[in-house]
């Protein structure tokens, strides 16, 4: 045991006494101490130190401390050491941590031992922060220290300080290259703990590792690359890595099964088309120059032509001596035997991502594309420009008469155990169960479904379009379906044998379909006419077979053998696969297109949606003028028939009154004249109200409101006109600027409530007013009265008052009391007129907002898509990138044109 280990283990008395003489260690130090003390020069440091050890271990800690505070010799650090331990283990912890602090040694092992001892102190403490610190910085100056960097992993593990925990792993994993070190990295890892740490915290761990172990290197590698999958740091880990691996030979002494793998996996989810190509193009050329580095035999070939396809639509990144090496590997590979079904599960890729951004591709052409899967049945698409020369073939070889049907419309048959008949468009796949009593839609193809043993026989199915005639031949439906067509059948005309008609036909299906096998049917049992047929034929079509018949009875086998001959040498899988990536480029091609005509119909909708809004607005405009001048026309004619009223009554009023005067004789009462007279001229005028006024104001109303139906009529017409002319450019009836014509219903209740029946005026003192004459009048009736003499002249007077009287103030009473209800019912012809054409508003109102919303909804979308081009082009670029890759691999194994 050296010093240093004596002195921290407390057993330095050792080196002062015999180590098996423990028992009586005291005693003998305390004679060491005296004979020491007995000298004329003496030290006794040592002795002391040693006592304090002893009491120390007999766990007199005041004792030991007592002894370790005089130390002043090169012991006095380990003293102090020892001191502060006494004091921990007398729980004086804040004595002790001050002790601790003040030690100063150069000796590697005390820094360690107080460091640690500080570690429990202040673990003990609660002081998890301090505790770090420390155990961190003995790490530091000590980490090959007994247990210390053990101690500093299960403190950070129990306390989850993950952080601290995966650095003194990286840093352990990098100094020692011990394999236990990147176990425990890796225990971590699979527990994605790593997930929120930056992958390049780990680069040197990672080339370090590379160095020592591939096994542990792959699986780490694997392991951080599933850790960050999920996480914002994915792409500096690809980063990361891909930097990494780049520089490293790929060791060919490893296979690398996972890592290969991954590098499949992860390289076709990022083209996808979930990511930019710009978020991609600096990560992909190193990751595709690792994965060819590191693929392994059933990765070679997927690698090798995603670099060619890459370098092919991106130009740059990948070095020539890569691409070369990967023109080289194709040309050894074997053929991908899963291209037919990975070329559709790439059509389906797009069919969906169409989808998602408001596209359709119809579900016709789905089917069509997925019908090519079906390795087992042969296509043979039927053609010709005779309907009945093909009609008579189809029944005597399927042998039924009941499809005449079907003869106008596109039709797939098949052999089936049951009948069954689907129609087939773009919008839907819907069953039929009489084809001749459903209308077929005209892209639609219909499927025929039923027991056929000459098609079940030969394994094929026959695909009839209508015959190509007229002026649309060349945009007839046997052009839709010649990708799907594994060969062609011409049936030529009975009556006139490849006439010009069919010639041109026939030369025109070649151009669009120049791979696909042409083959003729003669109907015809005339050798010679065969013959000049076939030296026609075969002019034009030198390798083609024709095959003569006689309809309606001929020997299948014949056709049999013929359609076997056209099967035969044939690779029908890479004829699907080409079939395929027709239909994935055409889509392709179809949605790049589809993005100018957005564009162009963003900018369409647009500008016809201001001309809407300037119309609209135009039309609101007539309206609301329309609605004025309506208003002030109904309200005047309304104005002048209350004033005709009301200036009758004022005529007629004074009238009434005065012709009461030959109600006076001599007869009369003077002293209630007055109140006869005042009852009778009330009663002439309720009478004339009730028998002249009302019934020739009822007249006049009804008259009014049929005036001014007249002047609604003219303009409901005129808005009919209006919504007309808006429909017309909607293209439907979207626009319905109808009024409110209830309104004459209410009119019509007001004026009988207003007219019909008794109106009741209020009693009126016509004669009973305190004006001077009159109360003169009355008072002589009175003070008069019995002097008969007088009573003819005061009744003269009271008969020329009565015919000479201004009955003005009666005769505007009682006209305001009539037309008071006509005043109010006048008041409310704004708002009424106003309901009257408020649906026409409203709906104009209603145009006008949506057409508003269309424009900003328009604008926004144009903007973006100028805004970002690359979010539609882009995906559309990695569909064809993956495109290109599928017609490498379907070249594996030809020789290629290496790159220079």
């Amino acid at each position: 045991m050296t010093i240093d280990e004596k002195l921290n283990n407390k057993v330095y008395y050792h080196t002062l006494i015999a180590e098996n003489e423990h028992l009586q260690s005291m005693k003998l130090l305390g004679d060491l101490y005296m004979e020491e003390h007995k000298k004329e020069v003496s030290d006794l440091s040592y002795i002391r130190f040693s006592q304090g050890e002893v009491y120390f271990q007999h766990r007199d800690y005041e004792a030991a401390i007592f002894k370790w505070e005089n130390i002043d010799n090169e012991l006095e650090p380990w003293a102090k050491k020892n001191m502060a331990d006494a004091y921990f283990e007398l729980e004086l912890l804040s004595t002790a941590e001050d002790i601790y602090q003040s030690i100063h040694t150069e000796s590697d092992i005390l820094k360690t031992e107080v460091l640690l001892q500080l570690f429990s102190l202040y673990i003990e403490q609660g002081k998890l922060e301090s505790a770090v610190e420390v155990i961190k910085e003995a790490v530091i100056l000590n980490p090959d220290y007994s247990e210390v960097t053990e101690i500093a992993r299960s403190f950070f593990e129990e306390y989850q300080d993950w952080n601290n925990a995966v650095e003194l792993a990286v840093n352990e994993s990098v100094r020692t290259g011990n394999l236990q070190w990147y176990d425990i990295l890796h225990t971590y890892v699979e527990q994605g703990i790593m997930m929120k740490m930056p992958p390049s915290d780990f680069n040197e761990v990672l080339h370090t590792l590379y160095k020592v172990d591939l096994i542990k290197f792959e699986a780490l590698t694997v392991s951080f690359w599933k850790c960050y999958k999920n996480s914002e740091f994915y792409f500096s880990w690809l980063k990361e890595i891909n930097h990494i691996l780049l520089h490293k030979d790929g060791s060919k002494a490893h296979i690398w099964r996972e890592l290969s793998e991954l590098y499949h996996n992860t390289y076709f989810e990022l083209i996808d088309g979930k990511y930019l190509i710009k978020e991609l193009s600096h990560l992909i050329p190193n990751h595709l120059t690792n994965w060819l580095k590191l693929a392994d035999s059933s990765q070679t070939l997927f690698a090798a032509a995603s670099i060619l396809a890459w370098s092919e639509i991106f130009t740059s990144g990948i070095e020539p001596e890569i691409i070369n090496k990967a023109e080289s590997l194709l040309k050894r590979a074997a053929g991908n035997g899963d291209s037919l079904e990975e070329g559709y599960l790439l059509f389906e890729s797009i069919v969906h991502w169409a989808k998602k951004n408001g596209i359709e591709l119809g579900k016709r052409f789905g089917w069509m594309v997925k019908e090519l899967l079906d390795l087992n049945t042969h296509h043979v698409l039927l053609a010709g420009t005779d309907d009945q020369s093909k009609s008579n073939f189809i029944q005597a070889v399927i042998g039924r008469n009941s499809m005449d049907d079907l003869f106008s419309v596109p039709a797939i048959y098949k052999n089936n155990d049951t009948t069954e008949i689907m129609e087939i468009s773009d919008e839907e796949f819907r069953e039929i169960d009489n084809l001749s009593e459903h209308s077929v839609h005209p892209q639609a193809i219909i499927e025929y479904r039923q027991p056929m043993s000459f098609l079940r026989d030969n394994e094929i199915t026959f695909i009839h379009t209508p015959c190509m005639t007229g002026e649309y031949k060349f945009r007839n439906g046997v052009f839709q379906y010649l990708q799907l067509a594994d060969s062609l059948l011409f049936i030529l005309d009975s009556d006139e044998l490849f006439s010009e008609k069919e010639l041109e036909a026939a030369l025109k299906i070649r151009e669009k379909a120049p791979n696909l096998p042409i083959h003729f049917i003669v109907n015809n049992n005339d050798q010679e006419v065969i013959d000049q047929v076939s030296a026609q034929v075969h002019t034009y079509f030198p390798k083609v077979r024709i095959l003569a018949i006689s309809t309606p009875h001929f020997d299948l086998n014949s056709l049999s053998n013929f359609i076997t001959e056209i099967k035969n040498s044939r690779n029908l899988e890479e004829e699907r696969i080409a079939k395929v990536h027709h239909y994935i480029r055409k889509t392709i091609k179809y949605l790049l297109e589809r993005r100018v005509e957005m564009e162009n119909s963003f900018i369409d909708s647009i500008k016809w949606n201001e001309e809407m809004v300037t119309k609209l607005n135009g039309a609101k405009n007539q309206l609301s003028d329309l609605e004025e001048e309506k208003i002030r026309t109904i309200k005047r004619a309304f104005r002048k028939m209350v004033d005709d009223m009301k200036l009758e009554v004022t005529e007629e009023i004074p009238s009434l009154m005065r012709g009461c005067s030959e109600l006076i004789t001599e007869d009369c009462d003077l002293g209630k004249i007055h109140l006869i007279l005042n009852e009778e001229m009330n009663k002439r005028v309720q009478n004339y109200m009730d028998e002249n006024v009302l019934p020739a104001i009822h007249y006049t109303f009804q008259n009014w409101i049929a005036d001014a139906k007249i002047e609604f009529d003219q303009s409901q017409s005129f808005l009919n006109e209006m919504s007309a002319g808006f429909n017309d450019l909607y293209g439907n009836e979207k626009i319905k600027l109808d009024c409110d014509f209830k309104l004459l219903d209410d009119w019509r209740r007001d004026a009988d409530r207003m007219t019909r029946g008794a109106y009741q005026l209020e009693k009126m003192n016509i004669l009973l007013r305190f004006t001077p004459s009159q109360f003169l009048l009355k008072s002589a009736g009175k003070l008069f009265n019995a002097i008969q003499q007088n009573k003819v002249l005061i009744l003269n007077k009271y008969k020329q008052y009565i015919e000479n009287e201004d009955y003005s103030s009666v005769s505007d009473t009682i006209s305001r009391q009539l037309t008071q209800p006509f005043e109010l019912f006048e008041k409310a012809l704004d708002r009424d007129i106003h309901m009257f054409f408020d649906h026409p508003f409203s709906v104009l109102n209603e145009a006008l907002d949506e057409a508003s919303k269309e424009i900003e909804w328009n604008k926004e979308s144009l903007r973006e898509m100028r805004m970002n081009p690359e979010t539609y082009r882009d995906p559309l670029t990695l569909f064809q990138l993956r495109l290109r890759q599928f017609e490498w691999m379907t070249k594996a194994g030809e020789s290629l044109h290496q790159y220079q």
